[in-house]
């Protein structure tokens, strides 16, 4: 597999127009977004880490040329939540990823991001909501889960079930650091993806 930094996005017009599948990925901006692009892709630095929350604030776009075509883009959106920027900024973020989220006929699916260490806020358990009521398929992915035992990695896994319809599943286990859930992950990516290539074209 091919992987390599495309180009970061701060406006809509100026998204790519070739036309190929697009997945994206959500969170929290110290979820490890970062980190787990990096380990699904095994680049170890395609995506760049900081220590310092919400240092993403474009949509960055990964050319994915996996080893079955087609190639298609990851892209990873800006975190929301902890980032020490101004409210202004915070709002330009959320309309350039909702003008994204409803606009992009070429996205395929979301994998949404959470801390397995934490409970779900209120602001999660919206973010949810609204991923269950979108048209295109989501998956949750709770990371850092290295760090919980097998007992809590289970009672992780409720929490978070708790906060899901029925339509959207269960949870995804994921671990930037032993691989945990990349396999799943994969699987996931590469269903929603090719099933949006077999999707009639809007004429």
């Amino acid at each position: 597999m091919e992987a390599k930094y495309l180009k970061s996005v701060y406006k809509t017009e100026d998204l790519p127009r070739d036309r190929l599948i697009e997945v994206a990925i959500a969170g929290k901006s110290n979820v490890g977004k970062s980190s787990l692009i990096n380990r699904l892709t095994g680049r170890r630095q395609l995506a760049k880490t900081s220590g310092t929350p919400g240092k993403t604030r474009c949509l960055n776009y990964f050319l994915i040329e996996p080893g079955a075509p087609p190639a298609f883009y990851l892209v990873d959106l800006p975190g929301y939540g902890y980032a020490k920027v101004s409210k202004s900024m915070r709002r330009d973020w959320g309309i350039l990823i909702d003008k994204y989220l409803e606009g992009s006929e070429h996205l395929a699916g979301l994998v949404a991001l959470f801390d397995s260490r934490r409970d779900p806020t209120s602001e999660d358990q919206d973010w949810l909501a609204w991923l269950g009521e979108w048209e295109k398929p989501s998956l949750t992915v709770l990371t850092k889960c290295d760090k919980l035992t097998r007992n809590e990695r289970a009672a992780s896994v409720r929490r978070w079930q708790g906060a899901l319809s029925d339509e959207q599943g269960s949870p995804l286990l994921f671990s930037s650091t032993s691989g945990d859930g990349k396999d799943q992950l994969w699987q996931w990516i590469d269903d929603v993806r090719l099933a949006q290539k077999r999707q009639p074209k809007k004429r």
